[in-house]
């Protein structure tokens, strides 16, 4: 580890360097050089996302954008449009709704699924029906509050698909609050992460109920459905999904020692494979990455052009400090690349916010975006120094 640590550490080195004396122009990227230790990333999974919410970087990414069927991960979207009904004050948790012929005979006893036994024609409180949903992963507690808020199971299924383009949502669409196999509801690993991030930033005060280990209802007792608590150290939300055409998928998040972490895995064979990848999903984030210093707020990251003033450049500078989780001993050749538009038009201020640096992974995916702002004010040039800013853009343009 001590070793690993002086080549992330060296690299880090290197890159403040390379990139204040060579990142001059916009768009401009610099390469850093890859060790020769093998990549500490990997994961049997198809489709992965795993995203450090600490530290704003994502760690790993493999078919982030590839669609699946969500099985019941689609109930941590209902769970959510639930949430955000409760949050505007169009429901409470004392809300009753009543338990439809549709709700029992698809979702209750009859189904022989996931259930919370609701008797037809019975109504239960908003309360109960989220602690169904989301500790018991209950199917009839799923369709009631559909039908409950929306008047139809359709109708709340557009609802999902809505509200989750609203939050950032862009390649998923939902046709069920359930997620029972033979639905055309389709979500990506990105999206997941999305939807998760959401969660934790708008309803914390929600997430208990992922992890609570049982409830009792109507004298039924009923534990916690979900296949990663007890078994990931740190867990503290979401669940699993499954579905007869994509496998086994889970989306999880996780907090260690004041860092916390957003992971998505897809498309496994078993619900046993589902754990372990998990799992080894999970500890990869600690074990794998240290939190790496780049820039402190005010240091020079670059210089950007400008046109029109007594200076043909300004400095620029990092905003705020500039930390990135970098992989201890990884191979992965990691970028730093300056991005603004410009040339810059005289005159400028000091401490404009007009681009931003980008730490650039595997595949071109930018994993970090720290904004950079002008170090310095350039006031605007006389008629003779615009007049020869003109002319220079004219015979040789700013790159």
């Amino acid at each position: 580890n001590n070793a690993s640590r002086k080549v992330a550490g060296s690299l880090t080195e290197g890159l403040r360097r390379a990139t204040t004396v060579a990142l001059l122009v916009c768009g401009l990227t610099l390469l850093i050089p890859p060790t020769n230790a093998a990549n500490l990333v990997s994961t049997k999974a198809p489709i992965a996302f795993l995203q450090d919410l600490s530290a704003d970087t994502l760690l790993f990414a493999k078919d982030a954008d590839k669609a699946f069927a969500p099985g019941s991960l689609a109930k941590v979207m209902t769970a959510a449009v639930v949430f955000d009904a409760l949050a505007k004050g169009e429901i409470s948790l004392e809300t009753l709704y009543t338990v439809s012929e549709h709700a029992w005979r698809t979702g209750g006893a009859p189904s022989r699924g996931a259930t919370m036994f609701a008797a037809v024609k019975s109504q239960i409180s908003v309360a109960d029906l989220l602690s169904g949903l989301i500790i018991h992963n209950a199917n009839d507690a799923a369709l009631v509050l559909a039908e409950g808020l929306s008047g139809s199971t359709a109708a709340f299924a557009a609802r999902m698909t809505a509200f989750g383009t609203q939050i950032g949502l862009t390649g998923s669409r939902f046709a069920s609050a359930t997620g029972l196999d033979g639905d055309t509801s389709e979500v990506t690993a990105r999206d997941l992460a999305t939807l998760g991030r959401y969660l934790l930033q708008q309803h914390p005060d929600r997430l208990e109920l992922f992890t609570r280990p049982e409830f009792t209802w109507n004298n039924i007792f009923q534990r916690n459905k979900s296949p990663f608590l007890g078994e990931i150290r740190g867990l503290d939300g979401f669940g699993g999904g499954q579905s007869e055409r994509d496998g086994f998928s889970g989306l999880i998040t996780v907090e260690r020692d004041g860092r916390r972490i957003v992971g998505v895995l897809a498309g496994l064979p078993t619900d046993k494979a589902r754990l372990t990848a998990m799992k080894e999903f999970a500890d990869v984030a600690w074990d794998s990455f240290t939190t790496e210093l780049l820039y402190d707020a005010g240091a020079k990251v670059g210089e950007a052009r400008v046109f029109g003033g007594v200076a043909g450049a300004v400095p620029l500078v990092a905003k705020d400090r500039i930390a990135v989780l970098l992989p201890l001993g990884g191979s992965m050749g990691y970028r730093l690349r300056l991005v603004y538009s410009g040339p810059l038009v005289a005159p400028v201020q000091e401490g404009t916010m007009v681009g931003e640096l980008r730490v650039v992974g595997p595949d071109d995916v930018v994993v970090y975006r720290a904004p950079v702002v002008t170090g310095a004010a350039v006031a605007l040039g006389s008629l003779g120094e615009r007049a020869l800013n003109g002319v220079t853009e004219l015979l040789f343009g700013w790159m």
